[in-house]
């Protein structure tokens, strides 16, 4: 019997485990890992990625709640690789402090197979870290990595989008079948690579009034601007940063939020 059979996947943890070889092996090439990379694994299950990055690093932290995997990640061969396992939720996980702990110059590299049920909120916490981290490579539901890489004026593009696509550079890599877990998922998978860079003219932004402009905007995202920032900007404020009041959010640039956001900021007269 087969280890990926032996251990029951549990559906708190959303846990789909990668058995594609073929898979792993994309994953591997794409991330191309140096062996003196900081790299940091979210998620390891039973370590179908964690083997393969062992042999190719000198150090490797992985982060893994469920106990029982904890147990069975304990036992794995590191090949002569330092494996730092965190059992930790990594909604809670201090990247930075790591990173500090590490003394390492460059800086940490995350990949991981993301549950789907945190995978957003996930995100969104390692956007918050992000000055430490180089680069993330995630599986992902494909619906989130379409929403993640949509374009203004299309049925995927909002908040996610915006969000992420300020902080980050985004490039999805390719899709992943629901036969290459097991369990199965109902949904197919695809992987990403997200590069934290400072957008264009946005690095002295009020970040939490910009989480806040999203937010409000996409909150009913069949109504125009005019009405969704209602008590927020006004429609004045609105046509100063060269946009529409009578326009969609999905409407909106990343750069039109900024553009927004600046005038938002601006002490009003």
């Amino acid at each position: 019997m087969s280890e990926h059979v032996r251990h029951r996947a549990k559906k708190r943890f959303g846990q789909n485990f990668l058995v594609d070889s073929h898979i792993i092996d994309r994953i591997i090439s794409a991330i191309r890992p140096a062996r003196d990379d900081t790299l940091i694994e979210i998620g390891p299950g039973l370590g179908a990625l964690t083997r393969p990055l062992c042999v190719l690093l000198d150090r490797l932290d992985v982060i893994e709640l469920d106990r029982d995997l904890v147990r069975r990640l304990e036992q794995t061969r590191s090949n002569g690789c330092v494996l730092n396992i965190h059992n930790a939720d990594a909604l809670d996980f201090d990247f930075t402090a790591l990173h500090a702990q590490t003394g390492a110059a460059q800086k940490l590299r995350i990949v991981g197979n993301l549950p789907y049920n945190i995978s957003t909120p996930l995100l969104f916490h390692l956007i918050e870290h992000r000055d430490v981290i180089g680069d993330m490579h995630f599986m992902l539901q494909k619906e989130v990595v379409e929403r993640i890489a949509a374009e203004p004026g299309t049925r995927d593009y909002g908040r996610l989008t915006v969000m992420i696509q300020f902080y980050c550079s985004v490039t999805p890599l390719f899709a992943v079948p629901a036969a290459a877990f097991e369990p199965a998922p109902k949904v197919e998978s695809a992987v990403i690579r997200l590069v934290p860079a400072p957008f264009p003219g946005g690095e002295m932004i009020d970040h939490a009034l910009l989480e806040t402009l999203v937010r409000k905007a996409f909150s009913q995202r069949r109504k125009t601007l005019r009405n969704t920032l209602k008590g927020l900007c006004s429609e004045a404020l609105i046509q100063q940063a060269g946009i529409r009041p009578q326009q969609r959010p999905e409407e909106l640039s990343v750069s039109d939020f900024v553009s927004l956001l600046r005038c938002m900021e601006q002490p009003s007269v």
